[in-house]
């Protein structure tokens, strides 16, 4: 009998969990890891049908990707990063998607957010070079996904009246991979920066990075791309906060702080706590869930969304973020001093959920965004 991706990520969740201390020394997912998770299907979760992948509904998609964050932050990271990129299928020709995605063994994309590559135009391609940075998972990768502004004849070419950006897909043995994620949080994700130089890309190896159109109509890839990718980020923050505060459970039982008389769970204190922090990631996982299905029902039922649908979902995966940060700390207290070792996994969670937080997708001035819209003032619709 064929799992479900929903099965298969509960069952690799032992390997996942039992890693995540090398995932975190190696700061890349260990290679036994990664290839139990590529030969499983759990990088293709959203890659078309048409070309092999399982191109998931979105409720069912945070539920795999929370599953997986319960486990470990860093590899659901990774997971969701390469899976939600791979959407860029659904706007390539057939054959050059599948030569990507398919037909190199194992093969993942990690891409970069920033076009501040340059593609010049020469015969048949580009000639690609730059520096890219926040490239998650490229240790693994395949393919590198560069983000390019389009060069013709020394000037930036136009697409729709703004400069024309594109990825390049380089493989990977054309670039050099910069070891530049020093970091303490999410250190599994190996989000480097790397480098290419003067590589050549073919035409039909580049996608338009915003203004692509479908070629695959699924309702998957009618939802804009930030918002797939923040509901991926929001999921994996909140398994990782469940984990968290199930951490601090087992400790509860077993922990007497100094100079204290009674075991954490038996204080008031820390019983009303816990109570807090379960009501308040309970709630951040049914708004979470609430907007992506909802979100998810319009598209499947008009082929569209709307401004509003938008609004809602990009303020459940802010506060998601932010929710789970907010019950992490709340832990974090209330376990003392054990939480600051090493060895505890609370210190490993609170560390991930922390650089989470600082991600773009976390923005603060998300909140603002969607009061301004509510409150009917001009906004900039392309954040939502």
């Amino acid at each position: 009998m064929t799992l479900s991706p929903l099965e298969t990520a509960r069952k690799l969740a032992p390997l996942i969990r039992s890693s995540a201390p090398e995932t975190d020394a190696l700061r890349e997912l260990p290679r036994p890891l990664f290839e139990a998770m590529a030969d499983a299907g759990l990088f293709r979760l959203a890659l078309p049908r048409t070309l092999g992948g399982f191109e998931m509904d979105l409720p069912s998609y945070i539920q795999v990707i929370e599953e997986i964050g319960r486990a470990d932050a860093s590899t659901a990271w990774v997971t969701n990063q390469v899976s939600i990129f791979a959407t860029y299928a659904a706007r390539m020709e057939t054959a050059a998607a599948r030569a990507i995605w398919i037909d190199t063994p194992r093969s993942v994309v990690a891409n970069t957010p920033q076009a501040n590559a340059q593609a010049i135009v020469v015969p048949g391609g580009y000639r690609v070079t730059g520096r890219q940075g926040f490239s998650t998972g490229c240790r693994h990768a395949s393919w590198l996904a560069a983000h390019t502004t389009v060069t013709e004849q020394g000037r930036p070419r136009l697409d729709d009246g703004q400069p024309e950006m594109r990825y390049c897909f380089v493989p990977r043995a054309e670039a050099q991979l910069l070891d530049t994620w020093q970091v303490r949080g999410m250190r599994g994700t190996g989000t480097n920066h790397f480098q290419v130089e003067d590589v050549f890309v073919p035409e039909d190896r580049t996608v338009k990075s915003v203004t692509a159109p479908l070629v695959e109509q699924g309702p998957l890839y009618r939802i804009p791309r930030t918002l797939v990718f923040a509901s991926g980020d929001a999921a994996v923050a909140l398994g990782t906060a469940r984990s968290c505060l199930d951490a601090f459970m087992e400790l509860a039982s077993t922990k007497t702080p100094r100079a204290m008389d009674a075991l954490l769970r038996d204080q008031p204190m820390i019983q009303s706590e816990v109570g807090r922090a379960e009501a308040r990631l309970r709630a951040g996982l049914a708004f979470l869930r609430e907007a992506v299905g909802g979100i998810w029902d319009a598209v499947v039922a008009s082929g569209a969304v709307t401004l509003e649908q938008r609004a809602v979902l990009r303020l459940a995966t802010t506060d998601g973020i932010r929710t789970a940060a907010s019950v992490v700390d709340m832990v974090y207290n209330m376990a003392g001093a054990t939480a600051a070792y090493e060895s505890s996994p609370i210190q490993r969670h609170f560390q991930d959920v922390h650089v989470m937080s600082q991600h773009l997708q976390a923005r603060l001035a998300h909140y603002e965004l969607v009061g301004r819209h509510w409150l009917g003032l001009k906004i900039d619709e392309t954040r939502l």
